[in-house]
């Protein structure tokens, strides 16, 4: 269950990373309201998988999943960059994440 609860807490991070660009690019409350509680989820996610997950794994995996999933994010919804080295290096961090969980 923790490791579900941490993909979560992932999902809803690269919702408000999303959400954070849309504040910024065209102000709404919704979208507002969408950051805050995008982060909340992620934050109360992550506290529950670190009940029993190691907190350098969790955190790596919450990031990475964050960081990877806001630059695929960014490259579908904003129309950045889709180059193969951009591709590959959002791979490498996937593949980082995906590594700590056989060795925690």
């Amino acid at each position: 269950m923790a490791w579900i609860s941490l993909i979560l807490a992932g999902i809803f991070e690269m919702l408000g990373v999303t959400m954070i660009n849309k504040v910024n690019k065209e102000f709404s409350w919704k979208a507002l309201f969408l950051l805050i509680t995008s982060f909340g989820a992620s934050f109360l996610f992550l506290a529950y998988a670190m009940n029993t997950l190691p907190m350098g794994t969790a955190y790596a995996i919450w990031t990475g999943i964050g960081a990877a999933g806001g630059a695929i994010l960014s490259m579908i919804l904003y129309g950045e960059s889709k180059e193969w080295k951009r591709l590959l290096f959002i791979s490498l961090i996937l593949g980082a994440a995906i590594g700590l969980k056989p060795t925690s």
